[in-house]
C-alpha cells in the first residue's frame, strides 16, 4: 500500500509541483538518467536536486554534514520524492571517492553539478591571509576540478555526459568583500573552457552557470543595504533558487545537447564582462 501511494505521489509530481511551483508542468526529461550533486542540501543546490528529481532523474545529494543531508532527503521525501544522500566534504579525496562509490552503485553519473564553494572571511581583498586563500581555492577551483576528473569514467560507462559548474557575476565584475572568491570563480570560466574542448570526444558536456544576488543564506553577507543591490540589478529585484536551478537542468537536458564550453549568467540584468 506504501508503495503503491509513494507512486501516486510521484506521478503527480510529474505534472505539477507544490507551492512555490504549482503554476508550472514539468516533463520527464530526465527519465533513466543519475544526477550528482555537491553541496545540495539547501538553497539553489537543494532546489536543482528537486528539479531533477521532478522530472525523472535518480538523484545523489551531499553535505558535509550529516544532519543537513537527512533534513534534505526528509524534505524532498515529503514531497513524494526519492532522493538519496551521502556526506561528503569535496576537499578531502577519500570522501569524494565516497561519494562516486554510492554514484557507481546508482549506475555511473549522467550528469554532475559541482556547486560547493566556501568564502570564510570576507573582507578587503589585499587583508587575505595565506590560509584564506589556500582553503578558498582548494574548495571552489581544486576539488571541483578532480570531482569533475574523478567523475569522467563513471560518465564514460554512461557513453557521455554534462558537467555544470557554479562560478559567479562576481566573476566578471568584483564585489566589494568578496574578491578572493569571485577570482577562484573566475578560474572555474577558464577550466570550463578547457575541459569542453578536451572532454567533446568523449560525449561530455562541460558549462558553466554565473549567479548574481540569489536569495540563499550564502549571499546574506551582501544584502544588508538592499536598496543599493536592488539599484545595481535592471530587473529590481533579488533572484529565486529557482531562476537558477531552471537554467542549470536546461543545461544538463538534451535541449542543450549543442552548448559546452559556456557561462550563462544569471544576475536580472547586472553587468557582467571580463
Amino acid at each position: 500500500m506504501l508503495n503503491y501511494t509513494l507512486r501516486l505521489r510521484r506521478v503527480a509530481q510529474t505534472i505539477w509541483l507544490p507551492c512555490r511551483y504549482a503554476s508550472e508542468a514539468f516533463t520527464r526529461r530526465f527519465e533513466g538518467k543519475i544526477a550528482v550533486l555537491t553541496a545540495s542540501t539547501q538553497g539553489i543546490g537543494l532546489d536543482t536536486a528537486r528539479r531533477f528529481a521532478l522530472e525523472g532523474a535518480k538523484v545523489l545529494i551531499c553535505s558535509r554534514k550529516q544532519k543537513n543531508v537527512d533534513e534534505a532527503v526528509r524534505t524532498l521525501a515529503n514531497e513524494g520524492l526519492d532522493v538519496k544522500g551521502v556526506v561528503c566534504h569535496v576537499g578531502k579525496q577519500e570522501e569524494r571517492d565516497h561519494l562516486l562509490n554510492e554514484a557507481a552503485k546508482l549506475g555511473g553519473i549522467d550528469i554532475l553539478f559541482a556547486n560547493a564553494a566556501v568564502n570564510p572571511v570576507p573582507g578587503p581583498i589585499v587583508e587575505c591571509t595565506e590560509g584564506v586563500w589556500d582553503k578558498i581555492f582548494d574548495v571552489n577551483l581544486k576539488s571541483t576540478f578532480f570531482l569533475a576528473k574523478e567523475s569522467l569514467p563513471l560518465m564514460r560507462q554512461r557513453q557521455g555526459g554534462s558537467i555544470i559548474l557554479m562560478s559567479t557575476q562576481s566573476a566578471y565584475v568584483p564585489v566589494q568583500n568578496i574578491g578572493i572568491y569571485g577570482v577562484s570563480k573566475t578560474a572555474l570560466l577558464g577550466l570550463t573552457k578547457t575541459m569542453a574542448d578536451e572532454l567533446a570526444e568523449y560525449n561530455i558536456r562541460v558549462n558553466c552557470v554565473s549567479p548574481g544576488y540569489i536569495d540563499t543564506n550564502f549571499v546574506q553577507i551582501l544584502m544588508d543595504d538592499m536598496p543599493k543591490v536592488l539599484s545595481r540589478i535592471p530587473l529590481r529585484r533579488v533572484g529565486r533558487p529557482k531562476d537558477v536551478s531552471g537554467v542549470i537542468t536546461f543545461l544538463a537536458s538534451d535541449d542543450a545537447d549543442y552548448i559546452t564550453g559556456e557561462s550563462i549568467i544569471i544576475a536580472g540584468g547586472m553587468t557582467s564582462r571580463l
